[in-house]
């Protein structure tokens, strides 16, 4: 699976921004997807994931109530639509891909990443 994050850009405190992902996947229904980021300085954190169908989301708590995430399988395509960013929110971006089954939040169940988007905060 290749993954292709885009969307990322400057921003002022208080705006907006919508990440895609797009997936080169036969069967893009078939995969958790997730949301993860990196500052600098920092580890990479959980973000957000969502279930095949896009039933099930779940998100870390810095973000709850301001992001959501979403998918289109017919476009094989994942969203994160971003509100109420913060400077905290600066990172490099990461779209993921898990075959795990079901939602989770720990990276080292991703098996495929994209190449990252960044997302800088301005305040």
């Amino acid at each position: 699976v290749q993954l292709q994050a885009s969307g990322g850009g400057l921003v002022q405190a208080g705006g907006s921004l919508r990440l895609s992902c797009a997936a080169s996947a036969r069967t893009f229904s078939f995969y958790i997807m997730g949301w993860f980021r990196q500052a600098p300085g920092k580890e990479r954190e959980f973000v957000a994931t969502i279930s095949g169908e896009g039933g099930r989301t779940l998100y870390a708590d810095s973000v709850k109530g301001r992001f959501t995430i979403s998918r289109d399988n017919a476009k094989n395509t994942v969203y994160l639509q971003m509100n109420s960013l913060e400077s905290e929110d600066t990172a490099v971006y990461y779209c993921a891909a898990s075959v795990a089954g079901f939602i989770v939040a720990h990276a080292s169940t991703y098996a495929y990443w994209g190449q990252g988007t960044q997302v800088t905060v301005s305040s």
